[in-house]
Parts: structure tokens; sequence; C-alpha cells
């Protein structure tokens, strides 16, 4: 730093002046470069911090805010199923299901990270302005569709262990047939899929507002910059 020759009063005013100067950066102020990799660096730290909670053991079943219960149609059925001894069979499809997601959402960072690369310079600049889940509404809007595709057989070969998961589906496909349930109720593979899916942004959804709350506390120059500008 090069000495200040005025007073100590002018040189503390100055450095007050450059300090606000710099903290005052818009978005407009912001390159396209910028702003793009500022978006993707969120979108990829949203990914991997989603991915790393739940696609693990019991990421899903220790996960108050995520775990999955037993569909509305079962779970009203339970006093029934406990009558007749059904009990240990209806808690083992509860945490096949939470395990079920577990393992699907352990598979998601490869289709979440192509999403991130098919983004534009005009998505960015959306995602910036678009309010505090900008972020991951971008990811359900380009990933729901291919990551349900993708979690559907994952899910369906671990619940199909279950004997419960077949009687309920029988039940639930009449049932929706008749319009009486919705599809995603209809087979337990769907309900935990479209769980798995709400779980997966719910996550990324949290860390994009920690994010925008507290850019400069991310640890990430690019997250700090840009971010910070549209606080």
């Amino acid at each position: 730093m090069f000495p200040c020759k005025l007073s100590h009063a002018v040189c503390a005013a100055l450095l007050v002046s450059a300090a606000s100067f710099a903290s005052a950066l818009s978005l407009s102020d912001l390159s396209s470069k910028d702003a793009t990799s500022g978006v993707k660096a969120a979108l990829e730290k949203g990914a991997d911090v989603a991915v790393n909670k739940l696609g693990v053991e019991n990421g899903f079943l220790n996960n108050d805010k995520v775990r999955i219960g037993l569909p509305a149609s079962l779970d009203k059925a339970m006093p029934i199923l406990r009558m007749m001894g059904q009990s240990k069979k209806v808690d083992e499809l509860q945490t096949s299901m939470n395990h079920a997601a577990e393992a699907a959402v352990a598979q998601a960072k490869p289709l979440l990270l192509n999403a991130v690369k098919s983004m534009s310079v005009t998505d960015a600049k959306n995602i910036l302005t678009g309010g505090e889940t900008s972020v991951t509404e971008f990811f359900r809007q380009k990933t729901a569709t291919p990551l349900s595709t993708q979690f559907l057989p994952i899910v369906k070969k671990i619940t199909d262990k279950n004997g419960l998961s077949a009687k309920y589906n029988t039940l639930m496909g009449k049932a929706s047939s008749s319009g009486l349930v919705s599809k995603d109720e209809a087979t337990v593979e769907n309900y935990v899929t479209q769980r798995a899916l709400d779980g997966l942004y719910k996550i990324i959804g949290e860390e994009e507002k920690s994010i925008r709350a507290d850019p400069g506390g991310t640890g990430s120059a690019i997250l700090g910059k840009v971010f910070g500008a549209v606080k």
C-alpha cells in the first residue's frame, strides 16, 4: 500500500470510500463470464451437498426433513395391518423405501452436472435474479424427468423384496385405474421415486438459500462476488 501524505482523517475517509465502492458491485457490473461461472459454482455445490447428504446409508432414514413415510392410503390401513400381524412387514417396507431413495440419489450426480453444463448465459442471469430457489427450480426443470426414469428401476429392485410392496401395487393399481388414487401413489416405486426427487431438490434448495444468505461464507471467491452482487 502506498503511503498516505494527507491527514489521518482524510486517509481513513478514502479507505472507507474505497471499501464501500468495492462492496457496491451490482448485477449490472458483472460480466457474463462471471455470472455464468458463479451460477455454475452454485449449481455444482448444491448438487454435491445434496447427493453427499442423501445418497448414503440412512441419508433419508435419519433425516426428519426428507424421511419417506408410508403412502397415505397404506398409512390409513396401519391399524388393520397391525391387527393382522403385519407390523414387521410394514416397518421393513418403510425402511426399504428410504434405503431405495438413498441408492437412487447416489446415482444422481452425473445428470445434475450435465444440467450445469447445458446452462446458457441467459439461464445464468435468470437464475441470479429469479428468487431464492431459482437454482433449485432450474435443476428441477432440467432433471426431474430423466432422474425419475433413472431412479425408478433402482427403487423397484429394492422395494420389490418386501412382499407387502407387491400387495400394495395390486390394490392401488385397481384404485388408480378408477381415479381413486393419484399416479404418484399407484405403486410403491412411483411413490418412493417422487419422494426421493422431492428430498433431493429440498436439500439443494436449502444449500441455495445458504449461499444467497451469506455468499462470502461459502469460501468461494466467485460465489462471494456473484451472489454478493444480488443481495
